[in-house]
């Protein structure tokens, strides 16, 4: 008798859901969803209207030539950076903008203020510049210069011409090396390590977008910098090895002759081999000189920046990528001895080399010749060429940020986006490409990908993005980094973007029409300066797609999805001659439609509904071809949707 009272109260629950889905207001709005007008304005000569860079695309560049020493006593490094910057612009311009990242460290910065951070003991001096100059003709003379908190302003009293002017800038500086942040130094048990991050003045972008792009550094968003070639000397203590982004261009001078002939083996080999080695930490871990001090010399074309790291402590590692065009790059890791085991730092390197191989394949080929990690003080940062993972990383963590944080390379590295002002367009296409890297590596040891990234639940995407999306305080995607609150910037930059590009991919698009256009906008795109428009007019060109509905609900806007089935009927009252059912969009986002239909006879219909259905009115009614009676709707059952509400995605005949 329990049994029976407990299906019936089921049943009375079960259909007053439905009653209530059926007399429940829709929030839903057809024209705002779909209104054509989803960007005002056209292509241009600039950036056409098909998303990719118009036949008079610009953008200007910067060579840099930099000599720099590390004081290890002191902390301190000491530099002087020579920078030709190239006006391709159309305009004349009467100033240039450099960024000072270091001075963020400042008690007295914006950073410091907006951070409500005064410290004393966290501060610094930052950059301390000793001289700035410019050159005319063939002689250097002072900059008239501003400091602006974290930005430079050089202004000229003549102006840059456009159209492939260039202009030679030298600036004389030092700074106190941070201890943590983005880079940072420790003690290991055979040494310190150094990693050495936005140790030079750095040119700010300036673009047809909004010019100079002069935003001040706060600490949550990254950076917008041109491409060039970046030559380095770092002068170090002898023993202590370093990893450049980039190709080491003194190895006879810097290397012992065994570390040069392993790396040789390196390069042949896809199994790792051991530069050098825990066995040889009591020897030396460079050449020798005459005065205790080494000059390590790197070199980097087509970069926005370079960083690198240095150690006594380094155990170092390496094997070859190899891609699908014949080309390959040296994989290498270096990391102290604490790192050391099977499932800790020893696989680290081919996870790299897997995670080139597999990105490479996917959307477009690695371009340098060098890739690295290094473990050590930063928990996970990324670089042209190199990036610094936590030392203490072991399996599915270390998997995670190697990938990750290589994955960089791609967005922003490559393809330039205005991390600052669209840092979805970094983190979030990163972390929706990772998704794709745990499903391959090694038959998904690493799948699926669920972490403080994605899902960091460890559930179903689809059911965890939704606390995020509807609470009040969510912001849109489309937001500027340091105006997010921390405990919403992984959720609304890495996690809600990535899982908006599974859904284009998975149920929008499907894989072949998605991987097309994407691969499309990486290519066009190549160490070039995109902005949103850009990638969203891309996709839709190469997918041949409208997906305005979809860029203005996922990402400009925060709209909620919830689908419901408000009835079934039948023609003439005769279930042969198929079945009617009316779906209802009840808030903003439209999305496809995907019904499960099951039969009296027990079988099931799959029918995917695209969202034009949804382009005319919040109800939809279709008529499925059954010939007999259905028990029961259920929209999205394989629950791939971000649905809001579940509780009205189903109906059943025992509810009439």
């Amino acid at each position: 008798m329990k049994k029976i009272i407990s299906l019936l109260s089921l049943l009375t629950f079960c259909a007053g859901l439905n009653v209530q889905a059926q007399s429940q207001e829709s929030n839903y709005n057809p024209h705002k969803a779909f209104n054509p007008l989803f960007t005002a304005d056209g292509g241009n000569m600039f950036r056409s209207a098909d998303g990719t860079p118009g036949p008079k695309y610009w953008q200007n560049s910067a060579d840099y030539d930099i000599k720099a020493k590390l004081d290890t006593a002191a902390n301190v490094l000491s530099g002087d950076v020579t920078i030709t910057y190239t006006n391709n612009s159309p305009n004349k311009l009467n100033q240039l903008w450099l960024e000072l990242v270091q001075n963020a460290r400042k008690n007295n910065s914006k950073a410091a203020k907006v951070r409500g951070n005064l410290s004393e003991k966290r501060a610094s001096k930052g950059f301390d510049l000793r001289n700035v100059r410019i050159k005319k003709g063939d002689k250097w003379q002072q900059a008239d210069y501003k400091v602006v908190d974290t930005r430079m302003q050089i202004r000229l009293d003549k102006p840059l011409n456009a159209n492939g002017s260039k202009i030679k800038i030298d600036i004389s500086y030092n700074f106190p090396l941070p201890e943590y942040g983005r880079g940072g130094y420790m003690d290991s048990k055979n040494g310190a390590i150094y990693e050495v991050s936005y140790w030079y003045p750095r040119m700010h972008v300036y673009d047809d977008l909004r010019g100079w792009n002069t935003r001040p550094f706060l600490g949550s968003g990254e950076f917008y910098l041109d491409y060039g070639t970046i030559d380095y000397k770092v002068t170090l203590p002898e023993g202590m090895l370093m990893a450049g982004s980039g190709t080491l261009m003194n190895p006879d001078e810097v290397l012992t002759d065994e570390q040069q002939e392993r790396l040789q083996k390196a390069r042949q080999s896809e199994e790792t081999v051991m530069i050098r080695t825990e066995d040889e930490l009591d020897e030396p871990a460079t050449a020798q000189s005459d005065d205790g001090m080494l000059t390590w010399h790197y070199r980097m074309e087509k970069t926005r920046d370079v960083a690198w790291a240095a150690s006594k402590a380094f155990l170092w590692d390496a094997a070859i990528a190899k891609y699908d065009s014949g080309n390959e790059s040296l994989a290498m890791s270096y990391y102290p001895v604490e790192s050391l085991g099977d499932d800790g730092w020893g696989r680290a390197t081919h996870f790299l080399k897997r995670s080139l191989e597999i990105f490479s394949k996917q959307w477009l080929e690695y371009p340098y010749d060098t890739a690295i990690n290094v473990g050590g003080p930063t928990g996970g940062m990324e670089y042209p060429g190199i990036t610094f993972d936590s030392y203490r990383a072991k399996g599915y963590t270390l998997f995670l940020l190697v990938a990750h944080e290589i994955g960089h390379n791609w967005y922003p590295m490559v393809v330039g986006s205005n991390e600052s002002r669209s840092p979805w367009m970094d983190e979030g296409f990163n972390t929706f490409i990772d998704i794709y890297a745990h499903e391959i590596f090694n038959d998904g040891e690493f799948a699926p990908k669920r972490d403080g990234e994605y899902a960091p639940d460890g559930g179903n995407p689809a059911k965890e993005i939704v606390p995020f999306i509807t609470q009040d305080e969510a912001r849109p995607i489309v937001s500027k980094a340091d105006a997010l609150k921390g405990d919403y910037y992984h959720p609304l930059e890495y996690f809600k973007p990535a899982f908006g590009l599974k859904l284009l991919r998975d149920v929008v698009l499907g894989p072949e029409q998605f991987d097309y256009a994407f691969k499309q906008y990486t290519k066009h795109w190549a160490f070039k300066h995109p902005g949103a428009k850009d990638f969203f007019r891309a996709m839709d060109n190469y997918s041949g797609e409208d997906l305005s509905w979809f860029w203005r609900g996922w990402f400009i806007h925060n709209w909620k999805l919830d689908q419901a089935v408000t009835d079934v009927t039948y023609p003439d009252e005769n279930p042969e001659k198929g079945a009617k059912i009316t779906i209802k969009n009840m808030e903003q986002m439209p999305m496809p439609v995907l019904v499960t239909i099951t039969t009296a006879d027990g079988n099931t219909q799959q029918h995917k509904l695209p969202v034009e259905v949804w382009m005319k009115d919040e109800t939809f009614t279709f008529t499925a071809p059954t010939s007999q009676r259905v028990t029961k709707v259920e929209l999205d059952a394989d629950q791939k949707l971000p649905d809001v509400n579940r509780d009205n995605n189903t109906w059943s005949d025992n509810q009439k």
